[in-house]
């Protein structure tokens, strides 16, 4: 039977190397995106677009695996879940760039900061992804940082709302102070895709220990 433990075992492997690289791909998107809301250059705004594609790619990949294997190394549910939490948040990334054009939104300073605690929140998901398997409390550890990242968010978002709102003194500066709340609100629901990521790992390791 020690053929079918290799098996497995190399199954098992599988599956945690595409939510590992799921989430790399993630972290590639928002930097591109940190990058973008800093210098303002198309470029960046092109690699966010394909992060995203690239990111879809693996997660299709990631399911038809789930849907065609009897043993999983994690619930299949907790790990298709987890799987579209990451997604959804490049996912959002990719539409705050799109929706920035749509609208004709300039990056600025509070996305920037928006999108520099997101950054950080994508990196800490990568951690936990990488260490969920063999180390399930030390990804726990990233899961609880993700959260706080996701805090600092909200808190962010609030506050840049507030500011914006005091600042709009004329009909136009409403209509542009309605339009960046949007983008602003686009990446506090990134964040909030992110603490959801953190609830399914949590969820994950309390299953494994």
């Amino acid at each position: 039977m020690g053929w079918l433990k290799q098996l497995l075992a190399g199954k098992d492997k599988l599956f945690v190397d595409l939510l590992v690289q799921q989430a790399r791909i993630g972290v590639q998107g928002i930097e591109a995106l940190k990058c973008y809301m800093a210098t303002g250059k198309a470029e960046e705004a092109e690699k966010v677009s394909k992060a995203e594609k690239e990111a879809d790619e693996v997660r299709r990949i990631l399911v038809d695996e789930i849907n065609r294997s009897f043993v999983t190394p994690f619930d299949r549910e907790d790990m298709y879940r987890l799987s579209r939490a990451i997604d959804d948040v490049i996912d959002y990334a990719n539409t705050t760039v799109q929706e920035m054009h749509i609208l004709r939104v300039e990056p600025c300073e509070p996305l920037l900061k928006l999108t520099e605690l997101l950054l950080l929140a994508a990196q800490e998901i990568l951690l936990a992804t990488e260490r969920i398997q063999d180390h399930p409390n030390v990804a726990n550890d990233h899961a609880r940082r993700v959260k706080k990242a996701e805090n600092n968010i909200e808190t962010t978002y609030r506050q840049a709302v507030a500011a914006l709102f005091e600042k709009a003194k004329s009909v136009e500066d409403v209509v542009g102070m309605l339009k960046l709340r949007e983008i602003c609100r686009h990446l506090a629901n990134a964040g909030d895709r992110a603490d959801e990521a953190a609830n399914i790992i949590a969820d994950i390791v309390v299953k494994l220990t």
